[in-house]
Parts: C-alpha cells; sequence; structure tokens
C-alpha cells in the first residue's frame, strides 16, 4: 500500500529488506525511485498506481545495486533515468543484476532489469536537486526535493541497516562521511528523509540518523567494533 508523506510524495515498502519505493508526482506525471522488490509487489504497486489515476513518465535508480534497477511492464515503457556513472556500471553488470534478481525473488521481469538512461543535463522529468556522491556505490545519487521539504537518500542513512561500505573498491570511511556531510547539508531544511531501507524519518529523528551513521564509521576508522546493533553488522 502507498503511504503520502509529503505532498505528492508516497512510499511502498517491500518486505525484502524493508526496501521501500518513492513515488513522486510532477507536472507531467509520476516518477518512480527505486521500484521493488518482488514481482507480486510490483504488480500490487501497479494497483495503487492505477488508483492513483496519474501517468508513469518516467523511472529514476539512485545506485547501481541488483534491487535498485528493477522495473516493471505495468509501469510503461517510459525512460528510466540514473546517473552516468549508475547507467554504465548497471549496463556492464545487467546479466549479474539478473541472476541476482532471479536468485531472490524468482517471479520478478527479468527483461527490465538496469536498461538505465543517464540523466540528462536539464535532469527531464526529475524533480528536485540530484546530489550524486560515491558512498556506498559507484554512481550514488539523492534527490533533494525542496519544494516538498522531502530528502530521498538512496541506500543511505537507514534505521535497519548500517553504512555498508563499497568493499570491492576499498571504501574508506572518510569517503562515505565526506558524502554524508553533503546529504546533511541537504536536509538542514527537510522535514522528511526517505532512506532506500528502513522508516521514512520524520523531522525529530533526521538529525539522530546522521549521528547513529557517523559514530559508526568514526568506530570503523579507529579501528574499533562499532556499537551499533542494526542489521548487516
Amino acid at each position: 500500500m502507498l503511504n503520502q508523506v509529503a505532498d505528492g510524495v508516497w512510499v511502498r515498502q517491500s518486505e525484502w529488506v524493508w526496501s521501500n519505493t518513492t513515488v513522486v508526482e510532477t507536472d507531467a506525471g509520476l516518477v518512480l525511485v527505486d521500484p521493488g522488490i518482488r514481482g507480486s509487489e510490483l504488480e500490487q504497486l501497479a494497483d495503487d498506481l492505477d488508483r492513483l489515476g496519474i501517468p508513469v513518465v518516467a523511472g529514476f535508480s539512485t545506485h547501481p545495486h541488483f534491487d535498485h534497477l528493477l522495473w516493471h511492464p505495468r509501469f510503461g515503457d517510459v525512460p528510466r533515468y540514473a546517473t552516468a556513472a549508475n547507467a554504465r556500471i548497471a549496463g556492464e553488470a545487467r546479466e549479474r543484476a539478473q541472476a541476482m534478481a532471479k536468485e531472490t525473488a524468482p517471479d520478478i521481469p527479468l527483461e527490465p532489469i538496469a536498461l538505465l538512461t543517464p540523466l540528462p543535463e536539464d535532469q527531464g522529468p526529475i524533480p528536485g536537486e540530484v546530489i550524486e556522491h560515491d558512498a556506498h556505490a559507484v554512481g550514488h545519487a539523492a534527490l533533494l526535493l525542496a519544494d516538498r521539504s522531502v530528502l530521498i537518500a538512496g541506500d543511505m542513512l537507514s534505521d535497519v541497516l548500517i553504512p555498508l561500505l563499497d568493499r570491492r573498491r576499498a571504501e574508506p570511511p572518510a569517503s562515505y562521511l565526506a558524502a554524508l556531510n553533503r546529504l546533511e547539508e541537504a536536509a538542514r531544511h527537510v522535514d522528511v528523509l526517505i532512506p532506500g531501507h528502513g522508516a521514512v524519518a520524520g523531522k525529530p529523528e533526521i538529525a539522530a540518523r546522521f549521528a547513529v551513521d557517523r559514530a559508526y564509521l568514526e568506530a570503523v576508522a579507529r579501528g574499533e567494533e562499532p556499537d551499533d546493533q542494526r542489521w548487516g553488522k
């Protein structure tokens, strides 16, 4: 079920690792951010969108991990945008993403996976400000919807997952902290923070999300075992 969290912004959470789909209404129509994840859930999302009665005009992928590269034919044959780095990496690893999706949920439509278009300079129909960084994954992006006081953070600032560094490229905690700094500046005036996984944070909780991630990363940088009970540790 879609839950409205701000004016023209809805979130639907999957049972799989508390994954969030975000739906944003624009003047042109709906933009779907990271729709997922099981095929039955994508069908239910399509039913929810039919009830809204507003056409889908685009998709947006925050980063090139398989659970953020999904789509369903019922959403329509529309462009699915991403940062240039995300689109390139997703294209190169498309077969691997399809294999991971098939293993995770056999009913996921495989053909649409990772068919991304690099975001044009004018951003096309994608609303707000795209904040690109390389924490968690190369080409990762957040969407700041300043007019709705919403930050869509991708796979960061979760209440259920620790900060997941990209071990394949030896991502140091300092790089992740630098991305947090950028997102924290963007989040100063927002009332709603939507992570890729976990609960949506309201205004009183947002600062705490940043604080707990900083504490985790600073402990890792010191070579200590973080005192953090979130999933993934």
